[in-house]
């Protein structure tokens, strides 16, 4: 595993987009794969990239969403943010877009492979340790690849799930990840954590128990497992 510290959010999300761009530019030469992800800590690593984007044009590039919220009677929840906070402001053209989604979860890993696998995955860290869709208190263990999970397991996800869809009457069944075999199938992986709220979950990531509860102590276990985070994500690392 490697840890980068940085002195704060702005610094992290250079070293973020200098990773990214770093894998983007790969795609002058071949087909390059990329899984990215929405949220509040890549906003601004996603404007620093618009800026390098805005004049090349890295056609080989594929970008992949991780997980997927269904919504009744309209679009995902996942693809609208990821369009609206990279795709749309980079003008990356769609047929450079792979969508997952509920209709082919099923099938996914198997067009993961034959698309050549997932060169670089960049991830969040969930306040209960989870990523992509893999919260804690859903997974089956870690062998599971692209999956659907259901929305009603418990009051918790079922009321946040509810609020993001706009109501109970627009929320879907189910949502769909990528299972913990497929991030541990990606090629790299790195994971961006921002803030003193995020403090003692990382520090149970990084040093705890690798177990089900907490998922993301999984990725320890990949042999390209990077972290980027500030000194407040980090502050808690090392103390009993």
């Amino acid at each position: 595993m490697n840890l980068i510290v940085t002195e704060n959010y702005e610094n992290m999300s250079r070293v973020a987009a200098m990773e990214l761009m770093g894998k983007i530019v790969e795609g002058k030469e071949k087909r390059v794969n990329l899984s990215v992800t929405g949220g509040k800590t890549p906003v601004r690593m996603y404007e620093i990239i618009q800026e390098f984007l805005k004049d090349n044009k890295f056609e080989n590039v594929h970008y992949y969403n991780f997980d997927e919220i269904p919504v009744k009677g309209g679009s995902g929840l996942t693809m609208d943010t990821l369009r609206r906070l990279f795709f749309q402001p980079c003008r990356i053209d769609e047929a450079q877009i792979d969508v997952f989604d509920e209709k082919n979860y099923m099938h996914y890993d198997k067009k993961l492979e034959e698309d050549g696998g997932i060169d670089m995955i960049m991830l969040g860290l969930g306040p209960d340790g989870h990523f992509c869709g893999n919260l804690s208190g859903t997974l089956n263990g870690f062998g599971e690849g692209c999956r659907a999970v259901s929305n009603h397991l418990n009051e918790r996800i079922e009321k946040r799930l509810a609020f993001l869809s706009g109501g109970m009457d627009k929320m879907a069944d189910y949502y769909v990840t990528f299972g913990p075999a497929t991030v541990m199938g990606c090629k790299k992986i790195v994971m961006i954590v921002s803030g003193m709220e995020k403090a003692e979950i990382l520090k149970k990531v990084l040093e705890g128990p690798i177990c089900e509860e907490i998922p993301s102590s999984l990725l320890r276990l990949h042999p390209d497992f990077t972290v980027i985070a500030d000194k407040d994500a980090v502050s808690l690392l090392g103390k009993k």
